[in-house]
């Protein structure tokens, strides 16, 4: 854990277009510049602007990317290696970023973790198709969870996290199919209807995915998602909730295989849809995965084990 310098100057990101929108980040400003900050707002309209946004960072005390996960990400990977602190405020309609870092929703309690100035330094990671890249935050795929996430976009402004249950539960038989996987230079070659690259563990109410993600470790965890059916994801739930608890190890270890890796080369026997963060890309296979060592800092009040699964 590290303390920010006595740069009092905020720069706000915000993207009006995000889950419920932005209704608690005016307020937030405002609890900001009653402390003495000076707050500079920009509106993330345009994504492709997002480089220009961010070209000043280092001028700045503190970030706040205001959005959802795809917001925030972007920001993150647009700003990385500018050492300024970065808050994820929870203006998106699932806000794992924020959930992963405990992050608290009220407007006071973030102003107070913008304030003490801790953070976590952790990994980032990018898709490489071609030669264009996307830079993620959490986690990435190819398969079942990119249709499930391309299916909820548009349900998402009426029923908001629920959309994703609803999507996956109208899929009730993924298609299976054959990964190659190239990890750190060797060939695994797998079958399911997912595979994952997870740079953070915890998914919704912060339950894990699967135990031994550490985001800032320099490796990204390749998680296969095994079964024929959606409800074959039941027991890995199960096993999620008992991690939480911290009821003792899985019962059921099946359903999922995982693998770690530094960099991955992802090939399928047919095209896929991919996602990172909540964002679906439409770009061709084969794809490359590789992870960012240490790019990011979060304000955060968790320590480092709190967002290691």
């Amino acid at each position: 854990m590290t303390s920010t310098g006595p740069n009092r100057r905020v720069l706000l990101l915000k993207n009006p277009k995000s889950g419920q929108g932005n209704s608690d980040v005016d307020a937030f400003a405002d609890v900001l510049r009653a402390r003495g900050h000076e707050i500079v707002e920009r509106l993330l309209d345009d994504p492709e602007r997002n480089p220009e946004h961010v070209r000043d960072a280092r001028e700045f005390g503190t970030l706040v990317a205001a959005g959802g996960d795809g917001t925030v990400s972007s920001i993150a990977y647009e700003a990385r290696g500018m050492e300024v602190p970065l808050l994820a405020f929870p203006a998106g309609t699932a806000n794992l970023i924020a959930q992963n870092l405990n992050l608290p929703s009220d407007v006071e309690a973030l102003a107070d973790i913008v304030d003490a100035g801790h953070t976590v330094r952790t990994d980032l990671a990018e898709w490489q198709a071609g030669d264009r890249r996307w830079g993620f935050t959490l986690i990435a795929g190819a398969g079942f969870d990119a249709r499930m996430i391309e299916d909820s976009e548009a349900l998402k402004p009426k029923l908001g996290v629920a959309a994703y249950v609803l999507s996956a539960v109208k899929e009730l038989a993924p298609k299976q199919v054959d990964f190659r996987l190239t990890l750190d230079g060797k060939v695994v070659e797998a079958r399911g209807m997912s595979v994952m690259f997870a740079n953070f563990g915890m998914a919704n109410f912060r339950l894990p995915l699967t135990t031994g993600v550490d985001p800032s470790d320099g490796r990204l965890t390749v998680i296969v998602m095994k079964g024929r059916t959606a409800l074959s994801l039941l027991p890995t739930l199960i096993d999620s909730v008992r991690a939480r608890l911290d009821l003792g190890d899985p019962v059921f270890d099946g359903n999922l295989e995982t693998y770690e890796c530094r960099e991955a080369l992802l090939d399928a026997d047919e095209q896929l849809p991919l996602q990172y963060d909540g964002e679906v890309l439409h770009a061709a296979l084969p794809a490359t995965v590789r992870v960012l060592p240490g790019a990011a800092r979060f304000l955060t009040l968790a320590s480092h084990e709190e967002v290691t699964t």
